[in-house]
């Protein structure tokens, strides 16, 4: 572990003004990070994706996608809290990756136009656009995650089947017992949050606090909906009856 606690200042802040009307942006004073896994959940909009940009805003790691040495523009090239968090590290790691399922097409096409000749090296040794979506994924975090280093994923299950969602399980298995990785990762996945004893936190409408695997919507839903498929999807279809 490396990222210890996450501050918001809160100086010159509105909270009517977006993202702090966020109720999780809001609420938050300081955030103590105490496992190598911590995952973020919540609904759309909860904030758990406007935090984790921030973090990498302050890590200087690329908003598109990448980490400090990539240097591209999208859309989503700016945080609008990135300059009113401060991190505290014990110790400061420099090296890691931001990725955003979203806006991971850009990183792909930022990697294609760069020129030195060992550009896909820790991509799996060809272009990701040369890859399935789940196969590029793969490739990166087999790939490029692989030494001291902080990951910051947001929905990485978005280009992964559940069979990969379980190979990614493995990987993250096996980058942690080293102790030199950290991930802190916003999903809506309840295989990835079955990761054992990594801290889960929910963002809702009451501002942010830890939760059991146990007790997430994502495991609750996905449990009852496996388990009465036929009674959910009535209830559903047909509830105007």
């Amino acid at each position: 572990m490396f990222l210890k606690r996450i501050t918001l200042l809160n100086e010159g802040v509105s909270k009517q003004q977006y993202p702090f009307s966020i109720p999780a942006i809001r609420s938050l004073r300081e955030l103590d990070i105490t496992k190598p896994v911590t995952f973020f959940v919540g609904e759309n909009g909860s904030g758990k994706s406007t935090l984790l940009e921030g973090i990498a805003d302050k890590c200087e790691f690329a908003l598109g996608g990448g980490g400090r040495n990539n240097t591209y523009e999208v859309h989503a090239s700016q945080s609008a809290l990135g300059a009113y968090l401060r991190l505290s590290w014990l110790p400061k790691v420099t090296n890691g990756f931001f990725l955003r399922a979203e806006t991971f097409y850009h990183f792909a096409s930022h990697l294609d136009h760069l020129e030195h000749p060992g550009k896909y090296a820790a991509y799996g040794g060809q272009s990701l656009h040369d890859q399935s979506h789940g196969e590029a994924f793969l490739s990166l975090f087999l790939h490029r995650f692989n030494k001291k280093a902080i990951y910051l994923l947001d929905e990485p299950e978005a280009a992964l089947s559940p069979a990969r969602q379980l190979t990614f399980l493995r990987i993250m298995h096996d980058l942690t017992k080293s102790g030199n990785v950290q991930f802190i990762i916003a999903t809506h996945s309840p295989i990835l949050l079955g990761f054992p004893d990594a801290t889960i936190l929910q963002f809702d409408e009451n501002g942010m606090s830890p939760i059991e695997y146990e007790m997430t919507a994502h495991y609750q839903i996905t449990k009852y909906f496996l388990s009465h498929r036929e009674k959910m999807l009535e209830d559903l279809f047909y509830d105007e009856k």
